[in-house]
């Protein structure tokens, strides 16, 4: 039997969170969906989310992604697994003329998700709602589950990570790209 403090277990079982939920969308279980999205009953669909969880201490962070997976999923047909960290995703946030760093909204929603000790629940959900209304591409919902599950890590350095793949300069991000294909 696997740890389910290892990085290996977590990401699995976060895996098998983001499978089970593009499956409601792409077979249209919309009931589930909307039993998902309500923040304050439990519901069948919010505990088998939580009984993905390998470790029953992270289930919180099971229920909560599922939540705003649905909350970006709302009327969607095609799910979309997502990618990159939350701080990538919130790079995508505003008008197309000044996205992330460049809009003041993205960067206040940022540095108060970065800045708490606890996991910031409620502007997480602001944050994927902002996304979902900038027609872009949500987090990875699997790293998403990864990341909240070492939120209080201080060797993760969660928080830290996001904020620095949120102002990371497009320029550094081109080279780092064109270097990594090249090799």
């Amino acid at each position: 039997m696997t740890d389910p403090d290892e990085p290996e277990s977590l990401e699995s079982s976060a895996a098998q969170l983001t499978a089970w939920l593009m499956a409601l969308v792409r077979n249209r279980q919309y009931g589930d969906l909307a039993q998902l999205r309500r923040v304050t009953a439990g519901s069948s669909a919010r505990y088998r989310a939580g009984w993905l969880a390998a470790d029953q201490e992270k289930r919180e962070v099971y229920e909560q992604v599922a939540f705003l997976f649905a909350v970006y999923h709302r009327g969607v047909r095609i799910p979309t697994p997502g990618y990159g960290s939350f701080g990538v995703a919130a790079r995508r946030i505003g008008p197309p003329t000044a996205r992330g760093p460049e809009d003041p909204g993205a960067t206040r929603l940022v540095d108060r998700i970065v800045s708490g000790r606890r996991i910031p629940w409620r502007h997480l959900h602001h944050g994927v709602a902002r996304l979902r209304s900038c027609e872009q591409q949500p987090p990875s919902w699997t790293r998403l589950v990864v990341d909240l599950g070492q939120w209080n890590d201080r060797k993760a350095r969660v928080a830290d990570r996001w904020a620095v793949d949120f102002h990371e300069p497009q320029v550094l991000r081109r080279t780092v790209r064109q270097k990594g294909s090249s090799t």
